[in-house]
């Protein structure tokens, strides 16, 4: 795999090469944006990523990396074993900052890592996207979005298209539809899924390469839409 550093295990060149075979219109688009320079985060196992991606939901950047600090503070500077998460009074997780909702997602969380619902690194390595997409999506708060930016951002697989996301329906959107020109973008613009899983269609098996691109567009509009941190 990658240690955040260099490029996924797949072959990015030949992804944008067969791409834009498949889909001149995106092979357009694949041009204008230059190469493919997407880099894994660090891999924590899955209970710490679906961690902090339960703290980040619905807060400031800013606010739920102060959160995550305290959190980890609290727990030694590192993140707990889902036994120690447990284990720890709930007036002290909520001293942290978490909410109550939160605090919930995270012991079910816990409980679905210790009863192996929740894979640990060396599994999920192993299993399908579907598998993934479906034993993470158990988990109180984590959602198939959620799932799908770790298959795509941490675990590499080049075959993912999250048609719910606002900056890849926007990308698609301002690839493919004719749209006013003097209108400034709203969400009725937004491509629909269904035209998105059609279309996505020929864009097999390197759809997460083509995502990537999509919101790539959306840089190029002048409004960045960046992926999630």
């Amino acid at each position: 795999m990658t240690d955040g550093r260099r490029v996924p295990r797949y072959d990015a060149a030949r992804a944008c090469k067969e791409l834009a075979a498949a889909d001149p219109v995106l092979g357009r688009l694949i041009e204008r944006a230059g190469p493919f320079t997407l880099r894994l985060k660090s891999q924590h196992s899955p209970f710490e990523a679906l961690l902090e991606s339960i703290i980040y939901q619905q807060l400031h950047g800013k606010a739920a990396a102060a959160i995550l600090k305290r959190l980890l503070t609290f727990f030694g500077e590192i993140h707990p074993a889902p036994e120690h998460l447990l284990a720890a009074p709930d007036e002290q997780l909520r001293g942290c900052g978490l909410s109550a909702n939160k605090l919930l997602a995270l012991r079910d969380l816990a409980k679905k890592t210790i009863d192996g619902t929740v894979p640990t690194l060396t599994q999920i390595r192993r299993l399908p996207d579907q598998e993934i997409i479906d034993r993470l999506t158990s988990v109180r708060g984590i959602g198939p979005w959620t799932v799908e930016m770790l298959l795509i951002f941490r675990l590499g697989r080049p075959d993912v298209l999250p048609v719910s996301d606002y900056g890849v329906r926007k990308g698609f959107a301002l690839t493919f539809h004719r749209l006013p020109k003097r209108k400034p973008f709203d969400a009725s613009m937004l491509a629909k899924p269904a035209d998105m899983l059609r279309r996505g269609e020929r864009w097999k098996p390197w759809r997460s390469i083509a995502s990537w691109y999509l919101w790539r567009a959306c840089d190029l509009a002048g409004k960045a839409s960046p992926p999630p941190d």
